[in-house]
């Protein structure tokens, strides 16, 4: 779709008011693979792009969750690691836990955005005021998303949504500006 044309601009304030990002994990900050070696859960792949896009996400304000059904230490470890605001794992209604964190941190649902590739993340979607989702992501959760990745999952995906959601708020280039004057975080 052109940039300018109405749905572009409605999308692009959907993404301005968001304050509080929530992420599944497997198939969005991961390429959904998962490694398991014979004590359990041996590894996950993260991008360090993506990493950068949510402490960009966090500098410009945002609040950061992480809403998963699986539970894993190495998540926990990365959310520590990006200092990411809410990890819940284990959690099996997605939707429920989406407003209870809205409701926790005094936010409407039209303020919170969430980010998942696959059914079990639908509930969350579509209650969430910006939904978004990966080029990789299954087909039925891409056509309810607002806004849907040219990279894939655990590729640049996040990253990219970064950069649309901090031009949408009109901070990129303003965080842009402090990395090129040396005055990044």
């Amino acid at each position: 779709m052109a940039p300018g044309t109405p749905r572009i601009e409605a999308v692009r304030a959907r993404a301005a008011g968001v304050r509080w990002l929530a992420f599944d994990i497997d198939g969005t900050l991961t390429d959904a693979h998962i490694y398991i070696g014979p004590n359990g859960e041996a590894m996950k792949a993260f991008n360090v792009r993506d990493g950068t896009g949510l402490t960009l996400l966090r500098e410009a304000g945002l609040g950061l969750a992480i809403i998963t059904a699986r539970r894993s230490a190495i998540v926990g470890l990365r959310a520590a690691e990006l200092r990411i605001d809410e990890v819940m794992q284990g959690v099996e209604d997605k939707a429920a836990a989406l407003r209870s964190l809205a409701d926790r941190k005094g936010v409407g649902l039209q303020e919170v955005g969430f980010v998942g590739d696959d059914w079990a993340d639908l509930p969350a979607m579509t209650i969430a005021g910006f939904a978004a989702s990966v080029s990789d992501g299954d087909e039925q959760v891409r056509a309810r998303a607002h806004w849907v990745s040219v990279a894939p999952a655990g590729r640049g995906a996040v990253r990219e949504l970064a950069d649309f959601l901090l031009r949408a708020r009109g901070q990129y280039e303003a965080l842009l500006a402090r990395r090129l004057n040396g005055a990044a975080r």
